[in-house]
């Protein structure tokens, strides 16, 4: 008889799972006896990615769904079919996320970098909150990065046009994922559903459609010296299984262990000021 894995009977999304630490992270989860759904831009990737993590996996319990962190429509169709599929949501891991050096804009007329690596997390996490919070205990990991540290919100001009660079843009939507997840975890601070994010570090990604410019040739160049992607997938994983963490929200991660994150993050104003531009990027007249 085999024995119990530590997250059967739990379904979990990654969005950005065909490569990278969301595959890795997957892959992991799949092992632990997850339901893991594969939230994919690409459908032919999303399906190499399948068929690898059933089979790396040791799981039949694992599924595509097509999402464009680019689309808002692409979002909250995601978010219907997903409700319509799968009865709960134990962890949602955003995850996907993308570094662009021309200033880019999507078909809502939102810069792609500010979107795909915030705006639509916010929006997707929020469509996803009646499930979440209908599966209590549940957990919301965000994937951030290092370079939050070097972020900055100016809600005159968050769509950059008075000026935009690669590095700058990315780390600024890193910074918001941080505040995100604090607020996120202030107002569900009674509904079980725990919010935290994650730094998972120096790792070896193509981090999704990237036209990096200067930031892209430094990870070029250093990509032989970093962490393969199974190592940047710890501390996801960590944060999506460990019991302990069970109650353990608002904080940064890195390498398993709680961290104190940037100066600006810890803003409780400036994280409901951008809770409310957010609402009217996304058009949401309500979330959590």
């Amino acid at each position: 008889m085999s024995l119990p894995r530590p997250m059967q009977g739990k379904t979990v999304v990654i969005t950005g799972a065909n490569s990278g630490i969301g595959k890795a992270t997957a892959i992991q989860l799949a092992k632990m006896g997850a339901t893991t759904v594969l939230a994919c831009r690409d459908k032919e990737k999303g399906e190499t990615a399948l068929g690898e993590v059933k089979k790396a996996g040791d799981s039949a319990a694992v599924h595509l769904m097509i999402l464009d962190l680019a689309s808002q429509e692409s979002v909250r169709q995601f978010a219907r079919e997903f409700e319509s599929r799968f009865r709960r949501l134990d962890v949602l891991i955003n995850n996907a996320g993308v570094v662009l050096n021309k200033r880019e804009m999507t078909r809502d007329k939102i810069v792609t970098a500010f979107a795909v690596n915030y705006l639509s997390p916010f929006l997707l996490t929020n469509l996803l909150l009646p499930r979440l919070v209908a599966s209590a205990p549940s957990r919301v990991v965000n994937v951030t990065s290092a370079l939050h540290f070097k972020g900055h919100l100016d809600f005159k001009d968050l769509q950059g046009k008075k000026s935009y660079k690669g590095s700058d843009s990315y780390a600024q939507s890193k910074l918001a994922m941080v505040l995100f997840t604090y607020e996120l975890a202030r107002r569900l601070k009674v509904t079980g559903v725990t919010a935290n994010c994650v730094n998972p570090g120096a790792v070896a990604t193509n981090l999704g459609r990237s036209d990096a410019g200067l930031l892209g040739a430094v990870m070029l160049v250093t990509t032989p010296f970093l962490a393969p992607a199974e190592k940047g997938a710890e501390t996801p994983v960590y944060l999506a299984s460990a019991p302990e963490l069970a109650q353990v929200t608002g904080k940064y991660f890195v390498d398993k262990k709680q961290q104190v994150s940037s100066h600006e993050s810890y803003d409780q104003i400036e994280a409901r000021e951008l809770w409310d531009a957010s609402l009217k990027l996304t058009k949401m007249s309500k979330t959590a």
